[in-house]
């Protein structure tokens, strides 16, 4: 993963209620994200993904990669390193 942000926001998405088959638009998985984290945590998001791995192996796989893909998406433009990076001038 390029950063916690986009795994914890993976990690929210897989836990959200959004699904696969419904072809959510950028602003459909960014807002999913917001309320799945406002609604039960990082932690919360942490231990669905943990007990969906534990569960269903088999359904987890896709919707972990599912999620990954949605985010790389709906986040392109946001918190990449240069964002982040210092100013020439100030470095």
């Amino acid at each position: 993963m390029e950063s916690t942000f986009e795994a914890v926001r993976a990690e929210a998405l897989f836990a959200s209620t959004l699904q696969m088959s419904q072809i959510p638009a950028e602003a459909d998985v960014r807002a999913a994200v917001t309320t799945t984290l406002r609604q039960i945590g990082v932690q919360g998001c942490v231990a669905t993904v943990a007990a969906e791995f534990g569960d269903h192996p088999e359904t987890a796989s896709p919707r972990m990669n599912w999620a990954l893909r949605m985010i790389r998406q709906a986040y392109a433009h946001s918190c990449t390193p240069e964002v982040f990076a210092r100013p020439t001038a100030l470095a």
